[in-house]
């Protein structure tokens, strides 16, 4: 399955030559947002230098792998396969890197001083190759749909084999990409394998430029989290502060425009259950503090993770704002909803609720897992809600009944284990492109 080096299509060359000046015109508006950013969250303000290539960390020895991951959900995806290479490789360095604080800090949480982490520099051609040089990876593996035409051009004329794993490609992205299909194409036909999450992506990643006889079907990494008995016990204690005895649902990841409506739904529900304690988490850490502020605006009492409160009597609103706890809020609430799904966004991972056996809700836009919502949907173990009286309507029935709880949640997890196996299969490619 080598992927053969050809000859650079002159097409190519001009669409490449034009992403490369514009990408470089435009790099005065990135770095006056990267500023900006850094306001609300100094992560953005950190780490300057890696963001153009200067990766300053001496290796010692090239790294077997670079794990490429953009951001949280990524970086979440690609947790168990760092930690299989991490088992195989246990000598060598390993690399991951990430585009966003945020990630950044998942992996630093997920690894340790396991790998080393860092940014990845924007896709100019000078810096991903001062990049390449210094971290001298044998292959680079890069999660989902991250389509960098002068990083797949410098893997390959260092010879880097570039595995693509747990591709999805919705019909709205495929539109887009459509667009500007020479570039997409650019990355594609040098991929030594392109491995989709589902039959779907592939054929739509194939129609993009793809090699057919490269590109496999290998399923979702996102199925291969395993909770840590650790997620278990905190989870425990930390029940114990919400209320034991208390109806605890959680609204996962959500969006700005998104709390306000989580927010009517819980005041609708409490309606009917005075008890019902929320927990919010929003997706962007940036945002915790303007999302604790609604709720109180809201009339709601207010505690907050990282005030440590010892009880939630009188609490009404729990909001989530630490990072990488994110499995130990779902575990120690008894109805998640996933959020991203009642604005535009398009949805977020159903499957960590589910791999912890919770009933699961969600609004209708969820195109970035749509292959996974319909199949959940297909066996009735997800609730779609439309608006903040149907969420509320939904969360008060599910806390109400607790066999039909026990029944979802249990069919949400063995839905997750008996779609495994992801990861043993693009373990597979990883490792024939560290034979190469």
């Amino acid at each position: 399955m080598n992927a053969p080096a050809a000859a650079t299509p002159p097409g190519e060359r001009v669409w490449r030559a034009a992403y490369t000046t514009l990408l470089a015109l435009a790099m005065p508006v990135v770095m006056a947002r990267l500023a900006w950013r850094g306001i609300a969250n100094p992560g953005y303000r950190r780490h300057l230098l890696e963001r153009f290539g200067y990766f300053r960390r001496r290796l010692g020895a090239p790294a077997t792998v670079w794990v490429h991951a953009v951001s949280v959900g990524e970086v979440q995806a690609a947790v168990p396969l760092v930690r299989a290479l991490r088992e195989r490789h246990p000598r060598e360095p390993l690399v991951v890197t990430t585009m966003t604080p945020t990630g950044r800090e998942r992996a630093l949480g997920a690894f340790g001083d396991d790998v080393v982490v860092a940014f990845l520099p924007y896709d100019l051609p000078r810096w991903q190759a001062r990049f390449l040089r210094r971290v001298r990876p044998r292959v680079a593996v890069v999660m989902e749909t991250e389509l960098w035409p002068n990083l797949a051009h410098a893997c390959e004329r260092l010879g880097v084999p570039m595995v693509l794993v747990n591709q999805r490609m919705s019909e709205r992205s495929a539109r887009g990409y459509r667009l500007i299909a020479p570039l997409a194409r650019a990355v594609l036909r040098r991929a030594h394998a392109v491995a989709a999450q589902a039959s779907a992506d592939a054929e739509r990643l194939v129609a993009l430029g793809a090699p057919a006889a490269r590109t496999l079907v290998t399923g979702s990494l996102k199925f291969e989290a395993r909770p840590s008995a650790s997620v278990g016990e905190a989870a425990q204690a930390l029940r114990r502060v919400l209320g034991v005895d208390r109806s605890v649902w959680i609204a996962a990841s959500t969006h700005d425009g998104e709390e306000s409506q989580v927010l009517e739904a819980h005041r609708l529900l409490r309606a009917e259950r005075p008890d019902a304690l929320l927990v919010l988490v929003p997706r962007h850490p940036e945002r915790f503090d303007a999302v604790a502020t609604l709720a109180r605006q809201r009339g709601f009492r207010v505690a907050r993770r990282t005030e440590s409160p010892t009880s939630c009597e009188g609490v009404d609103v729990f909001v989530g704002d630490t990072m990488g706890e994110l499995p130990v809020l779902y575990r120690a609430s008894d109805v998640a909803f996933v959020g991203g799904s009642l604005v535009g966004v398009g949805g977020h991972n159903p499957l960590e609720p589910a791999a912890l056996g919770l009933p699961i809700l969600s609004g209708p836009v969820v195109f970035n897992f749509a292959e996974i919502f319909d199949r959940l949907r297909a066996e009735e173990l997800v609730h779609i809600v439309d608006d903040a009286p149907a969420l509320g309507r939904e969360v008060g029935r599910l806390l109400g009944d607790a066999n039909l709880r026990h029944g979802l949640g249990e069919g949400a997890r063995r839905f997750v284990e008996a779609n495994r196996g992801a990861l043993d299969r693009v373990l597979a490619l990883v490792e024939q492109a560290l034979r190469r």
